[in-house]
């Protein structure tokens, strides 16, 4: 039973879809185009790496990582170029810079808010029910019938 589910699990598990004819003779490049295609998302796939994807646009942009890398670009500057033609909707792990710290700051402080006005509703609740509005012969009175 447990092979079985090794077997549903590595059938399951995402593959690379990176063909033999794009992959570098440089195992050295080819390591560093594969670190750079899974940092980028398909713009195809949504949350597909382009190392993942079966697009023909993730393979249009896993042989130009190849080609640039080729070109003698780095890292950084490979990134920078397909962020300049695609957005930074291609980058799986966006930068917390700008705008986007506005992105990334938005849910904690909602977050925050909902528990400061949760706490503060709760509060009023136990106040609201503590403080009765009975006068001392109500409240009495109140008693008897209760134990009546």
């Amino acid at each position: 039973m447990r092979w079985l589910a090794l077997v549903l699990t590595l059938w399951a598990a995402p593959l690379p879809a990176v063909q033999p004819d794009e992959m570098l003779d440089d195992p050295v490049l080819e390591a560093r185009a594969r670190e750079i295609s899974g940092g980028l998302r398909c713009p195809v796939c949504r949350n597909e790496s382009i190392d993942e994807s079966n697009a023909t646009l993730s393979a249009d942009l896993r042989v130009m990582v190849r080609e640039r890398l080729v070109a003698g670009d780095t890292d950084a500057e490979v990134v920078a170029a397909i962020v300049n033609r695609y957005g930074e909707f291609v980058l799986l792990r966006p930068d917390a810079t700008g705008v986007n710290l506005i992105l990334w700051l938005a849910a904690p402080a909602m977050l925050i808010a909902a528990l400061g006005i949760g706490l503060v509703s709760l509060r009023r609740r136990s106040t609201a029910a503590n403080d009765s509005g009975l006068s001392e012969d109500e409240a009495k009175r109140v008693a008897e019938i209760l134990r009546s």
